[in-house]
């Protein structure tokens, strides 16, 4: 035993290369690539931002009109639930807002989304990297956990700027356009109201229940007011975690599947698995889905991963505008997904879901494409 220390390696140094080539989707030596290398990190980041920006700008003209859909904004829940609502939508916006109307609020997004798209990839491959360390230990629940915790992590850094675009995205005054630092100086300045909630005026009770309610958040509300950049937050982390967990299981379990060797001449480029023509890696590497199999994958990875968050989306939106309808009054999650009940009732969660639909499959389509392509030609 002691006698080849090589021999019995062997199957360990295996196992773990094979884990490597899972995570970055690349076969090579353990010792030529250091995951957690500023270099690797850097590349990845880079892939990662870029698929994220160009997910979201082919589908920016949708994104805006579902979350006006999801808010609930009084000057289109009229167009909601059909498909012809959603081109009388986009009609009406490009009619009083112009092109630009459709983008609105997308500076925001490219703002948000590459650093987002960015974390949120390095950090699955970077926390699947400890989560699965061999190929032996790689299940669905490790991957499913894996992509949650790294959903939460971009999230976590960038979600006040998910707050600013959805503000610019819900605004629809015809004559007024507020500016990126406009829109910030309201959200930061929007406190939870002071005044009484308009109950039966004259009951001393309900004045009273109200005020203290009212004491209550101010007490735990920053005077700052950087506490309203995080509207949703609670219902942000609980939606991430069955999508991002689930896109990046379904995306991951389909490529597999694509590259068996029955299907493999008909979904790979063929010699897509030799070096980098680049230089940058001089070792083989995972084999490339073609671009409609790589498409096909991200489609589906979206289109599960929105079906089983969407509620919880719904409810973001709804508490991510709070400071712009009514008094402001800060809803905690259970009392907006009520609000949301009482209003238009079971449905009343899969407001916009057409346009979701309409808008996921593109949207993680691209972004996967992107990513895949981008890490081939970089080398990692």
């Amino acid at each position: 035993m002691t006698e080849n220390p090589e021999e019995s390696t062997a199957p360990a140094m295996a196992e773990k290369i094979r884990s490597k080539d899972r995570v970055d989707g690349t076969s090579k030596d353990v010792t030529q690539v250091d995951t957690r290398s500023l270099d690797y990190i850097l590349r990845s980041g880079l892939a990662g931002g870029l698929a994220g920006c160009a997910g979201k700008t082919v589908v920016a003209p949708l994104d805006r009109v579902k979350i006006l859909f999801q808010a609930s904004n009084p000057q289109f829940a009229k167009y909601s639930g059909s498909w012809s609502g959603l081109a009388m939508a986009m009609r009406d916006i490009h009619r009083f807002e112009g092109s630009r109307g459709l983008y609105k609020g997308h500076s925001a997004t490219l703002l948000r989304i590459f650093p987002y798209a960015a974390i949120k990839f390095l950090a699955y491959e970077q926390i699947r990297a400890v989560i699965i360390p061999s190929k032996s230990k790689e299940t669905p629940f490790r991957r499913l956990i894996s992509g949650s915790l790294a959903g939460i992590t971009s999230v976590f850094f960038t979600y006040p700027l998910e707050v600013i675009r959805v503000r610019m995205a819900f605004e629809t005054k015809q004559n007024t356009r507020s500016s990126f630092s406009q829109i910030c100086q309201q959200i930061y300045h929007e406190r939870a109201s002071s005044r009484p909630v308009a109950a039966n005026n004259g009951q001393s009770i309900a004045m009273a229940t109200a005020r203290t309610v009212s004491t209550s958040i101010n007490t735990v509300t920053p005077s700052s007011g950087l506490a309203n950049f995080y509207r949703g937050f609670a219902a942000t982390i609980l939606g991430m975690i069955p999508y991002a967990g689930i896109s990046f299981l379904t995306h991951d379990t389909i490529g597999d599947v694509l590259r068996l060797p029955n299907l493999a001449p008909y979904t790979t480029i063929h010699d897509s698995d030799n070096p980098s023509p680049s230089g940058k890696r001089q070792n083989k590497r995972r084999l490339q889905l073609t671009a409609s199999a790589e498409l096909f994958s991200g489609a589906i990875a979206g289109l599960i991963s929105q079906t089983s968050a969407y509620p919880l989306e719904v409810i973001r939106r709804r508490m991510q505008v709070g400071g712009a309808m009514g008094d402001g009054h800060r809803l905690n999650l259970a009392e907006t997904a009520r609000k949301i009940f009482l209003e238009k009732g079971f449905r009343g969660f899969w407001v916009g879901i057409t346009i979701g639909y309409l808008k996921i499959i593109p949207m993680s389509a691209t972004s996967f494409f992107v990513y895949e392509r981008m890490k081939w030609y970089l080398g990692i």
